[in-house]
C-alpha cells in the first residue's frame, strides 16, 4: 500500500508488558525511530495479545500508558507517527474471525510459540493463544502494511500472515498487500548479561541480566561491569566461542550506531575485559540518561498520553473501516 505522500506503510506492535530494556530499545525501537522520515508509520500496543496469558487488569492498564511514555521517550514522536491501542480500534478481532475461517487449525497447532507455551501451561492453555497468529495477521493486514519490523523469533508469525493473505487473495480476489519483513541491521538480538546464550528478557529471574531504560546510571554501570565474559582477554567478535564479549560488542555497536566491525576496530586495543566493560557502560549511560529524563517528564502526564492514543486511534480507525468494508463485501456480507 502507498499513501498519499507516496510512502510505504510500516506497522509494528508490542505487548504492553512493563519496563522496556535495552534489548527492546536496540533491537526494535531504535529501528522504528529510523523509519519515521521514510515511511508512513503505525505503532500499536498489542493489549489484546497480552490477555492470552494470565494477567492482572490493573497492571495491564498501568503498563499500557507506561509503554506509551517509554516509546515517546525513545524517539517515537507522535507528530511523525501514529501510536494507538489494538483494543480501541474496531476491526482487529473482526478481521481475525474472517481470516480464522480460512486458516487450517493444523497450521496453528504447529506454531512454535503455541507448542512451547502449551508445554508450560498444559491442558489449561487458552484458545486465544492458538489464535494468536491469526490476530497478528489481522493486525498487519487490517492496515495493508508493506513492511513489518520483526526479530528472528517472529519470522514464523510473519510467514503465516503472508500465507493467510495469499489464501484470501486467491479465494476472493486481490485484497491484501503481502507484507515483507523489515529486520534491523544493527542490534537485532541483544543477549542476557549473565547468560549470553539467552536473549535478554525482563522475565529473567536474575535482574542483573537486564538493563532497563529507566535504570539509574549507577545501576546500569553495576550490571554491565558484572556481565559474564569469556576466557582469554582478546577483544574479538565470535558469537560461538566468545558469546559474552560478542554481546558487549553488539551492545556497544548498536548504542553508538556503528557496525560491529567498526566497534571491534575501535576497542580491540584494550588489554582486558574491564576497560571494555567501562567503555560499554559509559556509552549505554550516555544514551539511556537522555531517554530516562524524557520518560520522567511525561510518565505521569496521563492527559497527554491519552491524547496521543486518541489521535492515533482516530487515524487507525479510518484505515480499519475502509479495509473491513472491503473484506466484508468480498466475502459476501450484505453490509449497511
Amino acid at each position: 500500500m502507498t499513501t498519499m505522500e507516496g510512502r510505504k506503510v510500516i506497522l509494528t506492535g508490542m505487548q504492553p508488558t512493563g519496563k522496556l530494556h535495552i534489548g527492546g530499545l536496540l533491537g526494535a525501537v531504535n529501528n522504528w525511530q529510523r523509519m519515521l522520515k521514510n515511511y508512513d508509520c503505525l505503532f500499536f500496543l498489542a493489549d489484546q495479545h497480552a490477555i492470552t496469558m494470565p494477567h492482572v487488569p490493573a497492571e495491564l492498564r498501568k503498563n499500557t500508558l507506561d509503554c506509551v511514555a517509554q516509546y515517546i521517550a525513545c524517539g517515537l514522536d507522535p507528530r511523525e507517527c501514529k501510536i494507538f491501542l489494538q483494543s480501541q480500534v474496531i476491526g482487529h478481532t473482526e478481521l481475525m474471525w474472517v481470516l480464522g475461517c480460512l486458516t487450517p487449525i493444523g497450521h496453528l497447532e504447529r506454531m512454535t510459540q503455541f507448542k512451547d507455551k502449551s508445554k508450560k501451561v498444559g491442558e489449561s492453555v487458552c484458545s486465544g493463544l492458538l489464535f494468536y497468529p491469526v490476530l497478528m495477521a489481522a493486525d498487519i493486514l487490517l492496515y495493508n502494511a508493506d513492511l513489518v519490523p520483526i526479530g528472528d523469533d517472529q519470522r514464523q508469525h510473519l510467514e503465516i500472515t503472508r500465507d493467510i493473505a495469499q489464501r484470501f487473495n486467491g479465494t476472493f480476489s486481490e485484497t491484501f498487500v503481502i507484507p515483507e519483513a523489515y529486520v534491523g541491521k544493527v542490534g537485532a538480538r541483544i543477549m542476557s548479561l549473565q547468560n549470553p546464550l539467552a536473549k535478554m528478557s525482563k522475565s529473567d529471574a536474575n535482574q542483573n541480566s537486564v538493563v532497563y531504560i529507566t535504570d539509574a546510571d549507577d545501576v546500569i554501570r553495576r550490571k554491565i561491569m558484572g556481565a559474564v565474559t569469556d576466557s582469554g582477554g582478546e577483544i574479538i567478535f565470535d558469537s560461538v566461542n566468545k558469546p559474552g564479549i560478542s554481546n558487549l560488542l553488539n551492545i556497544y555497536a548498536a548504542i553508538t550506531e556503528k557496525t560491529v566491525d567498526d566497534a571491534v576496530a575501535e576497542l580491540c586495543h584494550l588489554t582486558s575485559y574491564a576497560p571494555l566493560k567501562r567503555t560499554v557502560a559509559d556509552a549505554v549511560i550516555a544514551k539511556i540518561s537522555t531517554i530516562r529524563e524524557k520518560y520522567l517528564e511525561i510518565a505521569d502526564d496521563r492527559e497527554y498520553l491519552l491524547s496521543v492514543l486518541e489521535a492515533g486511534r482516530i487515524e487507525a480507525q479510518k484505515r480499519a473501516n475502509r479495509m473491513i468494508a472491503k473484506v466484508y463485501r468480498k466475502i459476501g456480507f450484505l453490509g449497511n
